[in-house]
């Protein structure tokens, strides 16, 4: 009998002490989950994307979301490390660019929400006006065809060009069917615009690469693209994550007041908001 209630006591303190590892084990599991944050990586190249992914970290941080950006070094990587599952978004390009590398890659990246227009122009060091560019001039352009395109039409909306029938998705030299002062017509990497401001004799650029070099769409431009169009900066990401509630948070957050403000205080006419 002494045998049997000794035993009876030894088994009730094992599982006593079980039982209080169980409790002690959830406990650190409950709290992990709670304090855990979702991290959302966003690739971007320079401001003023980078300036608007910094601004909505703190709102994303009380929404639980960690956002890292990941600055890259050209306008290939953004892409391919969305499509490459590397990145969760990505936030340096309008939408035609993006459709071209879904054709080119066979991706399936998608648009969020645009963000703002970046005020395309035609920059000259050396000349004040677009008549002063000499015959068989030479206009410097991104290489890519969606800025091709883009660059071509703003020249063809100010008549500097003509252009014939889009007969593609994209206009390209060849659809040029006048050019009065035979301008000749370079293609560069989007990177490099800003250098050939010192090498062609204008070169067509957004405000972004125009920065750098200390110019404006309103104070030094020879021509500009103004908003209508389909080339607003947009925020990107995949179709398998669109919906989620950290991209949906994301896209709040950048077409916020607080974002609409920062952008008119500090880039004026050079980034101009696209959401109401």
């Amino acid at each position: 009998m002494k045998k049997l209630l000794m035993l009876t006591a030894l088994l009730l303190v094992i599982l006593a002490g079980c039982g209080s590892k169980d409790k002690d084990a959830e406990t650190p599991a409950k709290v992990q989950k709670e304090d855990e944050k979702v991290t959302l990586k966003v690739a971007s190249l320079i401001s003023p994307m980078t300036d608007i992914v910094e601004l909505v970290k703190p709102k994303l941080a009380e929404e639980g979301i960690d956002l890292e950006m990941v600055v890259l070094g050209d306008n290939v990587q953004p892409n391919s490390a969305l499509a490459a599952k590397e990145v969760d978004a990505n936030f340096f390009q309008h939408v035609p660019y993006m459709e071209e590398f879904n054709r080119s890659n066979d991706a399936n990246l998608v648009p969020i929400t645009p963000i703002y227009f970046a005020n395309y122009g035609v920059y000259a060091k050396d000349f004040k006006t677009m008549d002063e560019l000499p015959e068989g001039a030479v206009i410097a352009m991104a290489n890519d065809v969606s800025n091709i395109d883009r660059s071509l039409a703003l020249l063809a909306q100010h008549g500097i060009i003509e252009l014939g029938e889009k007969t593609d998705t994209y206009y390209t030299k060849s659809d040029i069917i006048d050019n009065p002062k035979n301008y000749k017509f370079e293609e560069v990497d989007l990177l490099m615009l800003a250098r050939m401001y010192d090498d062609a004799d204008a070169v067509v650029m957004t405000p972004a690469y125009a920065a750098p070099l200390g110019l404006t769409p309103k104070s030094d431009a020879l021509l500009t693209e103004g908003i209508e169009n389909d080339f607003a900066i947009t925020l990107v990401a995949r179709e398998d994550n669109k919906d989620s509630e950290p991209i949906q948070k994301l896209a709040e957050a950048m077409t916020s007041p607080e974002v609409r403000q920062f952008l008119e205080e500090n880039y004026d006419e050079t980034a101009i908001p696209a959401f109401e």
